[in-house]
């Protein structure tokens, strides 16, 4: 999941698919455990950290499951069972990849001029070299990145909300991008959570 923590250039996050709220949803929650499963501990870490603060900027009480645990934690349901329990969560929030395609393809770089200009002894000439550098070709990836989030009901034992988002990245190969696609896709969570009244005021 390195490219979830190494995003570069990317269209934003685009919502493909939202799950109805359950009949069966004891909603509204105010107390949300938010986990997210990916292989990176810090990818993890810092979703779960972007969620947790649009949760709180929306009132809900909001933990996350990596402020509990560390890499050397087990992840399993019981691990995230026993947290909820302890933290008296009535909801949790799980974030996990569904797809991660790339595609590579070469791109030609953008030659760089430099223009040297200097008189000559004739009146209104002037002598010009053009020196024009062309860097080699660079290798563009194509990101296309599939998140599913589920909200869970601790008291139900069931799942009773969803949603699935889309987001495309491209970067050169040797580029350090930034990880602002993960606020948007909190933003993005908390704002659907928000809208189909699953957050207590």
């Amino acid at each position: 999941m390195a490219a979830i923590a190494m995003l570069g250039a990317c269209a934003g996050t685009q919502v493909t698919q939202v799950q109805s709220l359950s009949e069966a949803a004891d909603a509204p929650y105010g107390d949300v455990l938010v986990i997210a499963l990916f292989k990176s501990f810090d990818a993890r870490r810092y979703l779960e950290k972007e969620i947790v603060k649009q949760l709180k900027a929306k009132g809900v009480n909001a933990v996350a499951s990596t402020s509990q645990m560390d890499t050397r934690t087990p992840v399993t349901r019981k691990t995230f069972r026993d947290m909820a329990d302890a933290l008296g969560s009535d909801a949790v929030l799980v974030t996990q990849l569904v797809s991660f395609d790339t595609q590579a393809k070469m791109k030609d770089a953008r030659p760089e001029s430099t223009y040297n200009i200097r008189p000559t002894y004739y009146f209104d000439v002037w002598s010009v070299e053009l020196t024009e550098y062309v860097a080699p070709k660079t290798l563009q990836l194509n990101h296309d990145i599939a998140l599913a989030t589920q909200l869970y009901s601790v008291a139900r034992k069931e799942p009773v909300w969803a949603i699935e988002s889309r987001t495309q990245i491209s970067l050169d190969y040797d580029e350090r991008g930034d990880i602002s696609v993960m606020t948007d896709e909190a933003e993005s969570i908390a704002s659907h959570l928000s809208r189909d009244g699953l957050l207590a005021p």
